[in-house]
């Protein structure tokens, strides 16, 4: 079990071990998608990339970065990730919308 906290929502929601972060997020009426990315999105399937979060702390705590994060990601800091590639695996805090 671990703890996902939202920071600029202030929203703490637990989790189980293995927890997707953006269905978790959807399922706690968190908002993770900027203005564009609510039309464009590809409902989870890691193609669009619009679904940025940076963690803030606990990012050991999260599954590693899939392929698809390292070619989206290659000028981002390691802290940023794509919510719905991501698995939470303990605490972490999140800011959405990086």
């Amino acid at each position: 079990m671990g703890n996902i906290k939202f920071v600029k929502e202030n929203k703490e929601v637990v989790v189980a071990d293995g927890a997707n972060l953006r269905l978790k997020a959807m399922q706690n009426d968190i908002d993770i998608y900027k203005f564009i990315g609510k039309m464009t999105n590809c409902g989870g399937n890691g193609q669009c990339g619009t679904c940025v979060v940076e963690i803030v702390e606990g990012l050991e705590n999260l599954s590693p970065r899939t392929d698809v994060e390292n070619c989206k990601f290659k000028k981002k800091p390691e802290n940023y990730r794509l919510a719905c590639q991501t698995l939470v695996n303990g605490s972490v805090s999140v800011v959405t919308k990086p």
